[in-house]
Order: structure tokens, then C-alpha cells, then sequence
């Protein structure tokens, strides 16, 4: 793979990190809402651990492509 392909793979990668860690500041200030409300968390909490699941996915192929660039 050429230096230019990894470098567009690493600025996708890190696009993901930054839409993960917004997906998940949203899911919980859903969960706060729904607390608030005093309705049931238990999906919201559900989506939640796995956003942070994706998220930890995300940041460790972001990672990789940094070894792989020596950065």
C-alpha cells in the first residue's frame, strides 16, 4: 500500500474516533433525558456500551495505521 492510501486510511480512521466520541456524548445526554423522565435506560444504556465498543475498535485501527506510519 502506497503512503498516500495510508495516510487517507488513518484521516478516515480518525473521522471515525470523532463521530464515535460524538455519537456517544449524544446517547448520553439521551439517557439523561429518558432518566429525567423516569422512563426506562435499559436499550439507551445498551446502545451506549456499544458505541464505546466501536469507539475502542475505531481508536485501536487508528492506532495500527499510526505504528504502520511510524507516528
Amino acid at each position: 500500500m502506497d503512503l498516500r492510501l495510508i495516510r487517507e486510511h488513518l484521516a478516515q480512521a480518525e473521522r471515525h474516533v470523532a463521530l464515535s466520541d460524538k455519537h456517544i456524548a449524544r446517547q448520553i445526554d439521551i439517557i439523561d433525558g429518558l432518566e429525567r423522565s423516569g422512563r426506562s435506560t435499559n436499550l439507551a444504556l445498551d446502545l451506549l456500551a456499544t458505541f464505546r465498543l466501536l469507539r475502542a475498535s475505531h481508536v485501536d485501527h487508528r492506532d495500527t495505521i499510526r505504528r504502520e506510519l511510524g507516528i
